[in-house]
């Protein structure tokens, strides 16, 4: 039997065994979207990373590595603030103001202090994950066609199925829990691979030495991570910003948020924050350099986003390259799992339970739950079919819209006390549509600069400048 497929099927075997053993944990909808918040902290600390990097860390950023070269070490900068920045400035607060209001979801937390008689920050919240998560599913899965059918010679259609499939089953059975630990094994797995592959570029290319030398012939400036700022002129810095700024939604994003609403308690995301940013650092560093160095062994790509399949096929023995297949898969399974259950605490907690309000009981919207699921796991197959060229500003996208939408509005929900629904509402709104209309009338004409940035500042200042004017001392602190 083919290496890959062997180790392809011992590492689904460990993903079922963990989604046997976290099914007790679903009976309930804290069970199946939180794990009942008793994460302890090397859990939080890597199912946080695992999810925030997804497939585009393997395929999209490494993909980038090998496109622009050290350029591309200015996301590696703006990751490591923005989530150094989450850790310290949204998480315990956070988790304190979930615990407090009995939150599950997001959209919880963000009405749990104001009278929302007409649920409409549920019901806002709920359409801007459902639409965002659909577009950031749909690049996972058009991630796994990518990868099985490199790594495997499957056809991109078979890899998309095949690959969806795995992730809605394990997900479907074992919930938040079994999506968590599973998280640990992927990003261990991440964090091995984006160690050995850089390394075994750099070897196979001579040293660092000669691949600096063979790609300077190629561009002088491919190796100059200051060549935008030092010639490119405002073009330059605009670029540098945006770089950077893919850190910045780290500070919103539901799918992040929630890490911190599991975990056990605010000492365990103390030492959680530690190993959090420490990890990220050799992901994001790993990719971008396993990039660069691929770009002088394998000049002319087709497809620069399989650079991290082409050096593990081309560089490693069968038996190996089926492990770093697998830590590919990994990185898509650990974001679009979260997605999964992301959307699906979108359609059952938010809307059924608390806009709709269901009397059913918390067992049964547990199982509605796992449909929900399956059905959204389906429809983001459907919609990878047809394939996108671009993982990296596919993902970008949804990235940039949830942090827009949602950080901005906790910022201020945590730390102005004269936050008001209205500014909630009006914060949600501005950063989230700020930031599509953004990528469709403005970017072009603003040297591309990332609409994360602009849709964090509309979504701040509507925020802040609405609940100023509608702040009533009386109004607040009513719960709902």
């Amino acid at each position: 039997m083919n290496a890959i497929v062997v180790v392809l099927i011992v590492y689904l075997g460990l993903l079922a065994a963990f989604a046997a053993w976290s099914r007790r944990e679903t009976g309930t909808l804290s069970g199946f979207y939180l794990a009942g918040k008793k994460l302890p902290f090397w859990v939080v600390a890597f199912s946080t990373n695992a999810t925030g990097e997804s497939g585009w860390l393997l395929l999209g950023l490494t993909g980038m590595g090998y496109a622009v070269g050290a350029q591309a070490y200015w996301v590696v900068v703006g990751e490591i603030v923005g989530i150094a920045l989450s850790w310290g400035l949204i998480s315990r607060r956070l988790k304190r103001l979930s615990d407090d209001h009995d939150s599950i979801t997001v959209p919880d937390v963000l009405a749990a202090k104001f009278e929302d008689k007409g649920h409409l920050i549920r019901a806002i919240a709920v359409i801007i994950i459902l639409t965002m998560v659909t577009t950031y599913m749909t690049a996972q899965m058009v991630a796994s066609g990518k990868a099985l059918g490199t790594f495997m010679g499957m056809d991109y259609g078979t890899g998309v199925v095949v690959g969806g499939a795995i992730i809605i089953a394990y997900t479907f059975i074992g919930g938040y829990k079994a999506v968590s630990y599973t998280d640990v094994l992927q990003g261990v797995l991440m964090l091995v691979g984006l160690i050995i592959v850089p390394v075994a570029a750099i070897y196979a290319g001579g040293g660092w030495g000669s691949i600096s030398s063979n790609l300077t012939a190629q561009d002088p400036d491919f190796t100059n991570m200051f060549a935008l700022t030092d010639s490119g002129g405002i073009k330059g810095w605009v670029a540098v910003v945006s770089f950077m700024a893919i850190g910045l939604p780290f500070l919103g994003v539901p799918q992040l948020l929630v890490r911190y609403m599991s975990a056990r308690d605010g000492n365990e995301l103390r030492k959680a924050r530690i190993v959090s940013v420490l990890v990220l650092l050799v992901f994001t560093f790993g990719a971008v350099t396993a990039g660069i160095a691929g770009r002088a062994l394998f000049p002319g790509l087709e497809d620069q986003e399989t650079i991290f399949p082409t050096l593990a096929n081309q560089l490693f023995p069968p038996v190996i390259a089926g492990v770093l297949m697998v830590i590919v898969l990994s990185a898509i399974m650990s974001t679009a799992d979260s997605l999964l259950l992301l959307a699906s605490s979108a359609v059952v907690r938010d809307t059924m339970q608390k806009i709709l309000g269901s009397t059913k009981s918390d067992h049964q919207l547990a199982g509605y739950g796992k449909i929900v699921t399956i059905l959204i796991g389906i429809l983001a197959i459907a919609l990878a079919i047809p394939e996108a060229k671009f993982i990296f500003w596919f993902v970008l996208f949804a990235w940039s819209g949830l942090g827009a939408a949602f950080g901005p509005v906790v910022i201020c929900l945590l730390y102005y006390k004269k936050t008001t629904r209205e500014g909630i509402i009006a914060g949600m709104l501005g950063g989230f549509l700020t930031s599509v209309v953004w990528v469709l009338l403005f970017k072009e004409q603003a040297y591309g600069l990332y609409e994360a940035v602009p849709g964090f500042i509309v979504g701040m200042v509507l925020t802040y400048a609405v609940s100023a004017m509608t702040f009533r001392p009386a109004a607040q602190e009513t719960g709902g």
